[in-house]
């Protein structure tokens, strides 16, 4: 390494180099004056560019960026938000379930001890009415009876006077129907 620095002190690299240098130059046609203002101006250029262009477009890309960030963060929390809910939709909807069924369970119950209220209420307003027949058809047996007795009466009277010729008593007439009467319910 000592032995580069040496050779480029004396002269001969270095001068190798810019000679190098001049003769492509030559060749390809770059004029040192003008490639100077070039790199000049290249530099300006790029100082502008770095300074007007590219730092605001770094800024809002930055700025970009952060925000889909925050985005992502935000749309991660409505995610566990969204379960979070789901899931106590989903607990108060078997909740509610729940309750119907037992609201159901009680209705049916009340139902059924209604209709078998209903169902007793029912027999013992048929036994009532049954009850109710019988003595209707108790009386009116008793009222075609005494009827019948009556009629019987008349026509044993009836008879009687038109077999003896005579005419009956009103004593005889009260005994005869008396007996017929109780021959009649015997």
């Amino acid at each position: 390494m000592t032995s580069f620095i040496l050779l480029a002190a004396e002269g001969g690299i270095v001068d190798n180099l810019v000679e190098s240098a001049r003769t492509t130059g030559e060749i390809f046609g770059v004029q040192a004056w003008l490639l100077f203002s070039q790199i000049i101006s290249f530099t300006i250029v790029a100082f502008l560019l770095q300074r007007l262009a590219y730092k605001p477009i770094l800024t809002v890309l930055e700025t970009r960026r952060q925000k889909i960030a925050e985005s992502l963060a935000t749309a991660e929390k409505i995610k566990i938000k969204l379960a979070e809910t789901e899931a106590s939709i989903q607990e108060m909807l078997t909740k509610a379930n729940a309750d119907a069924k037992k609201m159901i369970d009680e209705a049916r119950a009340v139902a059924d001890g209604l209709a078998d209220k209903r169902a007793q209420q029912a027999f013992g307003e048929a036994q009532q009415i049954i009850t109710r027949a019988r003595e209707a058809t108790r009386i009116e047996r008793e009222k075609m009876l005494i009827d019948l007795k009556r009629e019987v009466g008349k026509l044993v009277i009836d008879t009687t006077t038109k077999v003896t010729g005579r005419v009956l008593t009103a004593t005889d007439q009260k005994r005869i129907a008396q007996e017929a009467a109780s021959e009649v319910t015997a």
